[in-house]
């Protein structure tokens, strides 16, 4: 007589798990090919997640997804390294029912996740290694620095605005302003009360740490750009119209890699240098000796995609104001461009061809050659 069999086995079979990451617990549905298994809260551990597919459903073939957010790519590396098949997906690419827009849950959400990696309908984002994340933090703490100064400079300017103070002639004039002497003169300027002059001093001294500490952030990125890493592509991006060290760095930071992008178009799409459109309707192009009413077409190109990386869109267009006077091919694009529209939406035309000059570089490995590359 054969002896019962025990244990359990889901060999050959796929476990599809929805996570709902929050900061003091997780959301997380089960899900077979068939149907759903558990929905359940846990600790945001996927050590403590790999237990339990463990325990209930024994060698199977596990799959998870998340949303992008607050929390980054850790729990990612943990639960590949567990041997979970995991992506990680911009929250705007979640199929959502009309439903789940008015009756959004945790458990809800997990559901939705796990149901539409079940389905095969999310696309994973890049997710770069681990020191390629913490390069990219190094580079945007310089930035905030440099914002927080500049806060804090205008700050200190609608300070002696309310007490009265006037600046000096000699530091009104560009270049003249925030220099050391100009530093000097404001630990001496007079203020009505004793009181001006403490809230003065503590603005002051804050300027003075926040430009320590930036220009100790500006070695460090300095520092890194010296690296077999970073180097030679430096080297090469740097002969692109506008792009300086630092706009480089940012560059090669938030990129990664430049062979996900298979073409320059999706390199721009990723920053948010294309349009938004709509269209709908048979164009009567297609369809030789019919007619289509003009009132039954619609197709309408609008502004740049509000879906974007915020920071590179930023620092190119920053670049594209400085290449349309180093590359004469721009600057001829450039003023044919003001001709029919503002100068605002004209650099913007120009970013898109700097993608492309970026792009021919950072593929090729080579440097630009002014008026070369379209």
């Amino acid at each position: 007589m054969e002896a019962q069999r025990k244990a359990l086995s889901f060999k050959g079979q796929n476990i599809y798990i929805g996570i709902d990451v929050h900061l003091k617990s997780w959301s997380v549905t089960l899900m077979s090919e068939a149907t759903q298994l558990k929905r359940f809260s846990q600790s945001p551990d996927p050590d403590a997640l790999y237990a339990h597919l463990v325990r209930n459903y024994p060698e199977a073939e596990y799959y998870s997804v998340y949303e992008a957010g607050f929390c980054g790519f850790w729990i990612h590396y943990r639960l590949v390294g567990l041997g979970i098949h995991n992506i990680v997906v911009n929250p705007a690419d979640v199929p959502t029912t009309t439903s789940e827009k008015l009756r959004k849950t945790d458990a809800i959400d997990s559901g939705k996740l796990a149901r539409s990696l079940r389905a095969g309908e999310l696309k994973g984002i890049y997710v770069p290694g681990s020191e390629s994340l913490e390069i990219r933090s190094l580079i945007r703490l310089r930035d905030s620095i440099t914002k927080d100064q500049t806060r804090l400079k205008n700050r200190i300017k609608s300070h002696l605005r309310y007490l009265g103070t006037e600046i000096p002639e000699e530091f009104s004039g560009p270049g003249r302003c925030w220099n050391r002497r100009f530093v000097v003169w404001l630990k001496g300027a007079e203020t009505g009360t004793a009181y001006g002059r403490q809230t003065l001093d503590f603005l002051v001294r804050q300027y003075e740490a926040l430009r320590g500490q930036r220009l100790e952030m500006l070695r460090a990125v300095r520092a890194l750009s010296r690296t077999e890493r970073f180097e030679k592509p430096l080297e090469n991006l740097m002969t692109v119209p506008g792009i300086g060290q630092l706009t480089g760095m940012s560059l090669l930071s938030e990129i990664d890699d430049i062979r996900r992008f298979k073409r320059a178009d999706q390199l721009a799409a990723f920053i948010g240098m294309i349009p938004m459109c709509h269209s709908s309707g048979i164009s009567s192009d297609s369809l030789p000796g019919t007619y289509i009413p003009f009132s039954g077409e619609r197709e309408g190109v609008g502004d740049i995609t509000v879906r974007r990386s915020a920071r590179l869109r930023s620092v190119l267009v920053e670049a594209s104001w400085v290449a349309v006077r180093q590359d004469p091919a721009l600057s001829m694009a450039y003023g044919s461009y003001c001709k029919r529209m503002a100068p605002g939406k004209a650099i913007i035309k120009i970013a898109r061809k700097l993608v492309n000059r970026i792009y021919f570089v950072m593929k090729r490995n080579q440097p630009y050659v002014k008026c070369v590359v379209a």
